[in-house]
């Protein structure tokens, strides 16, 4: 719980829950810039609460006793959002039968709080931007220049700086609206206030239809924690009052929670995201996941060759391992050009075997220690240790217990052949 007596009471005024330091660092970042006249951004997914940081900023701001308007700019039409935030004049569209106000000048003086401005129209924004810079505004229609003194917050679910990036929000805007910025965590970052806001919700909804709250058992209270809400506190609210009506008892099982909401079990885990490049352009998923191969199976290769020196200079034994198929890095690497350009050749590279490389002299494992021989001498032998057996039995058979040309048929060397003869213990 927070120290700050002020964070606490505007919690309580506010009907905000929670203890997530989180949650008590945008409070406390939205209570300092509410006495400034700075225009804010709010940064948050949806439901986490935007709106209601809005309204802390105004109560506590020298404009409290002032109008204070909530706009969505995506549920505006475009055609009319213009007409809606500055106003027109009559005969300015074929609807226009009459002057109208917009909001910039209804609220003059107050706080207008602008909720998901990735929407608003690039047009509008230019519009915008002019009144945050110089307080002028023209209505629809109209060449009058207008004056107004509001006071701008603005608030979004998506990054704005993508949006720059793609040119889909001017960046003079951007710069213009984000003087403070405040970020609202999502509920999955604040784990411990997920069930105290569950029982403030059922207690709320009890107290409303004049009925007892429902609780959780230990395994449904561990479902919602781990749960990812992407809806947030808004998901959260709507689950609790779900419950509350559709629970058959007073305390809710996990299996009976799943029931009403079976996306409990589901996890949603981030998805990779594309990285932009200005200077060498967008990078794919694939490249991406070409260039975690590419370091992966590097590292592999190093991890092997470090391996077999090891065993090398301790004269280390591999009992009952068989015979090690040989390790050897490729001749050259891809360089980073090759990785970036997504080349064809990366990507054959990244099939490409280790045997592919006919120049390097093949390592194998033989008992006690590790050595480098002929390709001639590499075992092949895959086999379970009775099919090895039989294997070597038919190939002395065949040959009439000849071991060069036995060793020749099973593809081993016929040193190889003779340790194996004598493990297995075979007669001749």
């Amino acid at each position: 719980m927070s120290r700050n007596p002020a964070i606490q009471s505007t919690k309580m005024r506010y009907g905000i829950v929670g203890t997530s330091p989180k949650l008590d660092q945008a409070l406390e970042r939205a209570m300092r810039v509410a006495k400034t006249d700075l225009t804010v951004l709010i940064n948050g997914e949806s439901g986490v609460g935007k709106e209601v940081f809005s309204r802390i900023i105004h109560d506590q701001s020298i404009r409290k006793h002032e109008n204070f308007i909530a706009i969505n700019c995506g549920a505006i039409p475009e055609g009319t959002i213009n007409s809606e935030l500055f106003g027109h004049e009559k005969g300015a569209f074929t609807s226009a039968t009459g002057e109208r106000k917009g909001y910039f000048e209804t609220v003059d003086g107050g706080t207008l709080f602008l909720d998901e401005i990735a929407e608003m129209p690039m047009d509008t924004q230019a519009f915008l931007l002019r009144v945050l810079e110089s307080g002028e505004f023209f209505r629809v229609g109209s060449s009058k220049v207008r004056k107004t003194d509001v006071r701008i917050v603005a608030a979004t679910n998506v990054d704005l700086k993508e949006k720059v990036y793609n040119k889909k929000f001017r960046e003079d805007l951007f710069y213009r609206l984000n003087t403070v910025p405040i970020r609202i965590p999502p509920l999955r970052e604040r784990r411990e206030d997920i069930l105290v806001l569950f029982r403030r919700f059922t207690t709320d909804f009890a107290e409303k239809y004049r009925g007892r709250a429902i609780e959780l058992d230990d395994k449904a209270s561990i479902l919602l924690e781990n749960y990812a809400w992407p809806g947030n506190i808004r998901e959260l609210k709507n689950l609790s009052e779900q419950s509350s009506v559709l629970a058959k008892s007073e305390t809710v099982t996990a299996e009976e929670l799943v029931g009403i909401k079976p996306e409990l079990l589901e996890r949603h885990l981030p998805a990779p995201r594309r990285i932009e490049q200005a200077e060498k352009g967008s990078s794919t998923e694939r490249e991406l996941l070409y260039k975690v191969l590419f370091d992966m199976k590097k590292d592999l290769t190093e991890l092997k060759r470090f391996v077999m020196e090891l065993v090398n200079r301790n004269d280390l034994s591999f009992p009952d391992q068989g015979e090690l198929k040989q390790l050897a890095p490729p001749v050259d690497y891809p360089t980073e050009e090759e990785i970036s350009s997504g080349d064809a050749s990366f990507a054959d590279y990244l099939k490409k075997s280790p045997t592919d490389d006919q120049n390097i002299p093949s390592i194998v494992i033989n008992g006690d220690k590790l050595s480098s021989e002929d390709e001639n001498e590499v075992e092949e032998s895959l086999s379970l240790e009775e099919n090895e057996k039989a294997l070597i039995r038919k190939a002395l058979e065949k040959h009439r217990a000849r071991r060069k040309d036995a060793a020749l048929e099973l593809g081993i060397s016929e040193r190889t052949l003779y340790r194996k003869i004598k493990q297995y213990e075979i007669s001749q």
